[in-house]
């Protein structure tokens, strides 16, 4: 995105999973997201349904949907209304498989950086 107002790179060693998050922020409100990279099909997968859900959304409920999608990816909290994180859903079964969690969680992680307006590459490590 050439107009990005954030742009923060993510890293995840332990799989070889690399992104760069844009966005495009109208005052607390993303207007427009997008990424670059290559991973496995776990963090391919999640960077772009996130993507494609924050859109249009206020950056408190960019958190609310990192805390709840964070909670079930972990299995911190079992009664995730899964309904609630609509298509992300489908990655819920990650929880299962510790060594993939931070593969699920990367763009996440990366999310709140750029939320937190940082500057810093994440990294799952």
């Amino acid at each position: 995105m050439a107009d990005a107002d954030r742009q923060v790179e993510g890293f995840n060693p332990l799989c070889g999973d690399r992104l760069t998050l844009f966005l495009k922020m109208d005052g607390d409100k993303i207007v427009d997201a997008s990424f670059q990279g290559s991973g496995c099909a776990i963090s391919t997968a999640s960077v772009s349904l996130m993507t494609e859900i924050i859109k249009d959304k206020t950056t408190a409920e960019a958190k609310a949907l990192f805390k709840i999608f964070h909670e079930m990816t972990t299995g911190k909290e079992e009664q995730v209304q899964l309904e609630a994180v609509g298509k992300l859903a489908v990655l819920a079964g990650v929880r299962e498989y510790p060594a993939r969690v931070k593969c699920a969680t990367l763009a996440w992680h990366t999310l709140d950086a750029a939320l937190k307006n940082e500057q810093n590459s994440i990294s799952t490590e």
